[in-house]
This record gives C-alpha cells, sequence and structure tokens, in this order.
C-alpha cells in the first residue's frame, strides 16, 4: 500500500490548501478589495492634486513607462490655472498636442490675454438710439472649448471610466483646476497598416481595397462607396476591460427594423472581459449550432459589404479585426463571390453551379469511393473495376485506413502550407504533393486511384469563396467516409437525411437558411440566380426590407 500511494502521490495532481509564500504583516489582515463598478463610474474631482492622484494610481505610473503625464499652467483671459494632460506615449501624435493643445494654452497670446472685465457680449442691438447689450459672464468651460483649443474633436466627460477610455484609444485628457470634467481630446497617431489588396477574396474585375485593423478606416471605406445619409453607423463597446469599439452598420431607410434591433440586442448584451477579433464576435451572438455550419457571413472586402447593406442587411465592423460580419446569411451567400456581380449573367450562374458542384465533390466523394469499394462494386463497369483492384493488389491496408491516412496527410500538408514563411509555401505543396505522393504509390503504400479521388477532393474544396463554410464542408468529409465505410450507400443516405433536416431547422436571425434555395423557383424573386443587372428589380424577398423595390421596372431609360 505505501509503494501504490507514492505512485498515487507521483502521477496524479490536488490543489494544496496552504501555499507557502511570504506577504506582508500589514497586507495579510486585509484582503485585496477588487475595482467595482461604482469606482469605475468615479465622478471627475473638482481639484487637479486629487485627480492628479487618482490617474496615477489607476494607471500605475510607477509602472507604466509609456504613461505620459504632463503639468503645466493654463492662461486663460490672464488668469492662470494648472492642469495637467494625460496620454499614452506611441498611441498619440505628439506634434498635434504640441501645436494644438498645449501651444495654445500655454503660450500668451491676443485669444486668452484679455485685459478688460471678465464678461463679453454676446448680443448687441440699436433701438431708438439706445443700444441694448446682453451680457454674459465668463465661463472658462465653454471659453477653452470655443476659443483655446483648435482640435477638431472635442468632447466633455464627467467621469474617469469615459477619460479612460478616450485615453487608452489614442486621445488625450485634459484636466483643469476647479473643473469637474474633463476634455477628451482626439490626437490619434498610432502606426497602422495602409489599405491594400484582399488577400483571401481577390477577384479579377471589381476593386482592389480591403478592410484593415483600423475602425474609422473601415467606416470610410463604406462611407465613400455607399454616398448616402442614411447609412447608419452606430457605436458599441463589448468587453468589461478590454471595451473593444464595434461598428453596426445598416440603411435606415432599407433594412428591416427588427432584424437591427435583435442585432443591437445581441451585442449590447454581451458580459465578457475582452472581443479581440470578429471571429470571437460571431460566436457569441449566433444561435446555438451544434454542426459547426457558418450562420453569418464574413469579408474583408468594402465593395461586397456595401452590396448586402444594399440588400438590407446589417454588417458590424470590430476594431483591431480586417473582417466585417454581415447578418442573416444564407447558403446562397457562402456560394456566391464578388466576381458574381461583375460578370454577364450566363458566366455567374455558371460559375455558381460549378461551384454547388465542388461542394458536393467536397463532402460526398471520399465517402462514395469508400461505400462503393466495401459494399457495391457491381454498379462499377467491369473494366474499371478490374483496373481499381489491379491497383490496390499490393497495398497491405484496409480501403477505411488508406483513405484516412491520405486525407489526413492533404489536411497536413494544406496546414503546413498556410503556416510556414511564404517564400518556402509552394515547397511544401510541391514536396507533399509530388514527392510523397509518387513515393507513396512506388512503395504500394497507397493505391493510384485513391491518389485521384484525394486529388479532386482537394481542389474542389478551394473553390468554396468562403473560408468557413468550405472549413465546415472539409470536416463534415470525414464523417461521411466513415458513414459509407459502416453501412455504405444506406449510411450516406441516412447522412444526408440528417444533414438536409439540419440545415432545414437552421435560422439566421430569424431567417431560414436554406430560404434562398427554397425560393430558385419562384419567378417574382432573384435571391438565388443571378440575374441579368437590368432584371434585378426587387430586394431578396426574405429579408422584408423597407423598399421592395431595388430599381425601376425600366431601369436603360436610354433604349426608349
Amino acid at each position: 500500500m505505501p509503494i501504490l500511494q507514492k505512485l498515487a502521490h507521483l502521477f496524479t495532481w490536488a490543489p494544496e490548501n496552504d501555499y507557502q509564500f511570504y506577504l506582508p504583516e500589514e497586507s495579510s489582515t486585509e484582503p485585496i478589495s477588487k475595482p467595482t463598478k461604482e469606482v469605475e463610474k468615479q465622478s471627475i474631482f473638482p481639484s487637479v492634486a486629487v485627480n492628479l492622484e487618482y490617474v496615477k494610481t489607476a494607471y500605475n505610473t510607477m509602472l507604466n513607462s509609456d504613461i505620459i503625464i504632463r503639468e503645466f499652467s493654463i492662461l486663460a483671459r490672464n488668469r492662470q490655472y494648472k492642469a495637467f494632460l494625460l496620454f499614452i506615449d506611441g498611441m498619440v501624435n505628439s506634434a498635434m498636442i504640441n501645436d494644438f493643445v498645449l501651444k495654445p494654452l500655454m503660450l500668451k497670446n491676443s485669444a486668452n490675454s484679455f485685459d478688460g472685465e471678465q464678461e463679453r457680449i454676446i448680443s448687441e442691438a440699436v433701438t431708438n438710439n439706445i443700444t441694448v447689450r446682453k451680457i454674459k459672464k465668463f465661463d472658462i468651460v465653454s471659453y477653452i472649448t470655443s476659443c483655446l483649443l483648435p482640435q477638431n474633436s472635442v468632447k466633455q466627460v464627467k467621469t474617469f471610466s469615459e477619460a479612460f477610455s478616450g485615453v487608452n484609444s489614442g486621445n488625450c485628457s485634459l484636466f483643469i483646476d476647479t473643473l469637474n470634467i474633463v476634455f477628451d481630446i482626439e490626437v490619434k497617431g498610432f502606426k497602422q497598416r495602409s489599405i491594400s489588396q484582399p488577400q483571401n477574396e481577390t477577384v479579377i474585375k471589381g476593386p482592389h481595397e480591403a478592410f484593415v485593423e483600423n475602425l474609422r478606416t473601415n467606416t470610410s471605406l463604406l462611407r465613400k462607396i455607399v454616398n448616402n445619409e442614411n447609412l447608419i453607423m452606430e457605436s458599441a463597446s463589448v468587453g468589461d476591460i478590454t471595451q473593444t469599439k464595434c461598428a453596426i452598420c445598416y440603411m435606415k431607410n432599407i433594412a428591416n427594423d427588427d432584424l437591427v434591433a435583435e442585432v443591437q440586442y445581441r451585442i449590447n448584451n454581451l458580459q465578457v472581459d475582452s472581443l479581440l477579433s470578429v471571429g470571437q464576435l460571431e460566436q457569441l451572438i449566433v444561435d446555438q449550432n451544434t454542426l459547426g455550419i457558418p450562420e453569418i457571413l464574413s469579408t474583408e472586402r468594402p465593395d461586397k459589404t456595401s452590396q448586402y447593406l444594399l440588400q438590407g442587411r446589417v454588417a458590424v465592423l470590430v476594431n483591431g479585426s480586417p473582417y466585417a460580419v454581415i447578418m442573416p446569411a444564407t447558403i446562397s451567400d457562402f456560394m456566391s463571390s464578388t466576381e458574381d456581380s461583375n460578370l454577364k449573367p450566363y458566366f455567374a450562374n455558371f460559375l455558381k453551379g460549378l461551384r454547388l458542384l465542388a461542394a458536393i465533390i467536397t463532402l460526398l466523394l471520399p465517402g462514395l469511393y469508400v461505400a462503393i469499394t466495401c459494399f457495391h462494386q457491381e454498379i462499377l463497369p467491369t473494366e474499371l473495376l478490374f483496373s481499381i483492384l489491379a491497383t490496390r493488389q499490393n497495398v497491405p491496408f484496409p480501403v477505411i485506413i488508406e483513405i484516412l491516412t491520405l486525407e489526413i496527410s492533404f489536411e497536413l500538408i494544406r496546414e503546413a502550407g498556410l503556416r510556414v514563411p511564404s517564400p518556402i509555401g509552394s515547397t511544401i505543396g510541391i514536396v507533399g504533393a509530388l514527392v510523397l505522393g509518387q513515393a507513396a504509390v512506388s512503395a504500394g503504400i497507397i493505391s493510384p486511384i485513391l491518389i485521384i479521388i484525394v486529388a479532386i477532393t482537394g481542389i474542389a474544396s478551394f473553390a468554396i469563396p468562403d473560408f468557413s463554410f468550405g472549413f465546415h464542408l472539409r470536416f463534415f468529409r470525414f464523417i461521411f467516409i466513415l458513414l459509407g465505410f459502416i453501412a455504405g450507400f444506406l449510411g450516406i443516405s441516412i447522412g444526408i437525411f440528417v444533414y438536409l433536416c439540419v440545415l432545414c431547422n437552421l435560422k439566421s436571425f430569424g431567417i431560414s437558411f436554406i430560404t434562398s434555395a427554397c425560393t430558385c423557383g419562384n419567378k417574382k424573386s432573384n435571391d438565388y440566380f443571378v440575374p441579368p443587372i437590368w432584371k434585378q428589380e426587387k430586394r431578396p424577398s426574405f429579408l422584408s426590407t423597407k423598399k421592395e423595390k431595388n430599381q425601376e421596372a425600366i431601369s436603360m431609360k436610354w433604349k426608349n
């Protein structure tokens, strides 16, 4: 028993009740208190000395080297007021702070050196040779805002949480003695990536601009394309710690109010500490989906986002992420590309059908091969059957081990090609596909026909425009392989039935996921096929937009 107890103690772990570390005596009696919401919403004090101590404590200025506090005196109407600026080094434009904040406030000039009474005339009228003047007493708050700060964006905040939020986003906060407000001045100057071409959604005919990590740059790209005052971009913050800025974008005169309210409700009722990317937001606002089918469309293209906004959908941008999420989404959206709207309808519909075929091949082809090889050899022509048997004659493994090994190897090659540095990414694909594949066939480990099946499946998976939907099909391909190995066509049929039932039951923000596919036979709806541009008279019917018509019945007036 002692030996067994020692072995159990050696290979198991249990949390310790008493940890051996030292705490100072003055800290051992009083537990460390966590900041409460009341402290976070603390109002600004009228004393600049108290505000300074509060700021130093909140930002741990003894430890943080990038927190800058600039103390100085303000000259206003020949009176001096103590003040200080709070900003983060590296996130602000130092030249803007020097030229447009410190210089107007500190240096003596005609704007701040008024020698008369501390009053000003705001209106003057002459009636019957009698001058009537309306005099307003001097107010330092309005005086600083209107006379001494030439910055284009100056806000007045009353709590430390609002002031700290501005500082953390790249602004500077101006604290002035005797005032219980703070001036939040926009002086952002942090480095950011410039607008470049899309990396994952390339097109031949179309714009070559993509979103970046800066929220305001992304909103400006949408404004430039839509160019209408009805484009609304509501601000929201997600994350108790990070306070990540989000922009909820929609067309006020087109989008359904219930859809907009649902998106706002879900985003404003997220209780998380942090939000770092669009992918995290997508997982937080979608309905419960156990099979991992994407319910929200994500894109890095501003033109694609604008196109969906003009249809009546809602897009959400997240600061720090170069993607936008669009809701609701249907299965047709994941099979569509931005290229479709720039091509003639015959070519666009041909490409859509080709992508649908690619999705079916990606999902079912390996499973069908396993089912035919194991259970249904009689459906093959005799010559083809003999050819397959001849290629598999020297293979020592059953077909399920053979195809799983090759599929997993293909996924490893794909993942390695994405993770390695770009100059050698193509080398990984060449070595994995050619050298290893040929060596495996020559060694008799893999049959040549299976190499062809896996290669066709892999090429078809690259034809899916949306990465999330393509990843979903790649994952479920393994399930259909197992179903085909267990029960042949019967197992695959049961899997397809269950899969279609899940698709029919799936909803994206109240819209059925297969709505566009179900309405493809309705002549009054253009939700699935790509009609000619002069026939796109109505917006998608399932969105229930405020404006049903997209254009007039006769759009080419020049023909009349």
